[in-house]
Parts: C-alpha cells; structure tokens; sequence
C-alpha cells in the first residue's frame, strides 16, 4: 500500500471510529426486538469486517461456529480469538462505560455468532 493510500486508509478509519461513537447496530442483522433485548446474528465470511460500532449495554455473545477473529479497540488495543461451537462471553458496562471496536474474520472459515444485548443495564440503548 502507497502512503497515499496508507493515510486515505488511516483516514477513514478514523472517521469510521468517530460516527462508531453513536452506531448500535452491534451486528449485522437485527433477529428480533423486545423491551428487555435485541438479538443479533452476525456471519462474517473470511476476511469480511464488521465496522467499529459501541458497546454500552451488557451484553453477551454465544459463537455457533468454528473460526479466528481480529478485533481492534477503539483503544488502540488489537484482539485475536479462536472459537469453537458454543464459546461464549459475557460484558458488562457500567454508567457512562462502553467499548468501541471493529471484528474482522481472519481464519479461513465463515464466522457465526448470536449477540444478545441486555437492554435493561446501566446505560440505555444506543438509537437505530
């Protein structure tokens, strides 16, 4: 990559990292909504990337198959994780905590995750 191209890059991530400040869209697709969660389904494909997006309410995510992630935080902290079928993690936040970060797959088989965020936690729902 040119350091034009580097920068650009660079660029845009930041930019990425500061609308990320008010994105709750934690997944790809919403599977359902209620007054206490919002269920997520995400299948990243290898080498896709979810976007930076916040994390404020407790949340957890249960992994239904196989693979390696990368995840870097709005930190500047990077994550790499290996799943098998049913790993899961839970979070929790308290008042005025969140985190930031994008997921990217980097093994060589489709990622599947359900994320269940806990509406009913110390800050409320991010809008969608």
């Amino acid at each position: 990559m040119s350091d034009l191209a580097n920068d650009q890059h660079i660029s845009e991530l930041r930019q990425e990292l500061a609308e990320a400040q008010t994105n709750g869209y934690v997944g790809q697709v919403l599977a359902t909504e209620t007054n206490e969660v919002r269920i997520w389904k995400i299948l990243l494909k290898p080498g896709e990337r979810i976007g930076y997006h916040r994390h404020q309410l407790n949340y957890f995510w249960v992994a239904v198959s196989s693979g390696k992630s990368r995840s870097r935080l709005s930190t500047g902290e990077t994550v790499e994780t290996e799943y098998t079928p049913g790993d899961c993690r839970y979070f929790s936040f308290g008042a005025g905590q969140h985190m930031t970060h994008d997921l990217t797959n980097i093994g060589d088989t489709d990622l599947l995750f359900t994320t269940v965020e806990l509406k009913r936690s110390a800050n409320p729902p991010l809008a969608l």
